[in-house]
């Protein structure tokens, strides 16, 4: 039941048209994110959201495992995965502060490269993520650092904490 009284001042929110990273800046991030990985160790992926039941690449590994200074919640205005260009959904995002238990995924280093520019165009095409290697405990007690999105505070796709019957009603 939609109750407007129940939705934001500025619902749908002003996030304007985006803008998609270019090519350049997609490979730029990549590069920049992975800059100290020499392509042959195996790495690993933390997925909160739709990365744990689609990872969309191949692993050698799922664990579940858990970072600590992030939790997650709806944060993000969507026009793509959830909503409209008239009306944003929320898609799942990593903020600050508390913990989130989640997937670890490994990936073979020697073929990862590909996929992890497919990886890019899906998790980063607007930049509203920041990569971030993270302390992650797997399920077996090991701790590995492992690559995450989390989500940019300055970006206008933020939504910050929204009230509860927003997220019900928007989501």
């Amino acid at each position: 039941m939609h109750t407007a009284a129940m939705l934001p001042p500025a619902y749908p929110p002003s996030i304007g048209e985006g803008r998609l990273l270019t090519e350049d800046e997609l490979a730029a991030s990549l590069a920049h994110t992975m800059r100290d990985w020499d392509g042959r160790q195996d790495l690993w992926l933390f997925g909160y959201g739709s990365l744990i039941w689609n990872p969309g690449l191949p692993t050698v590994a799922a664990v579940r495992g858990k970072v600590h200074g992030y939790h997650r919640g709806l944060y993000l205005w969507s026009r793509v995965n959830r909503g409209t260009p008239e009306r944003p959904g929320l898609v799942l995002a990593l903020d600050r502060g508390g913990s989130c238990a989640g997937i670890a995924f490994r990936l073979a280093g020697p073929t990862a490269q590909p996929h992890l520019e497919t990886l890019w165009k899906r998790e980063m095409p607007m930049g509203s993520y920041r990569p971030a290697w993270l302390p992650c405990t797997l399920e077996t007690g090991e701790r590995v650092n492992a690559l995450a999105f989390v989500m940019r505070r300055d970006v206008p796709t933020y939504t910050g904490k929204l009230p509860d019957p927003v997220v019900k009603e928007v989501f």
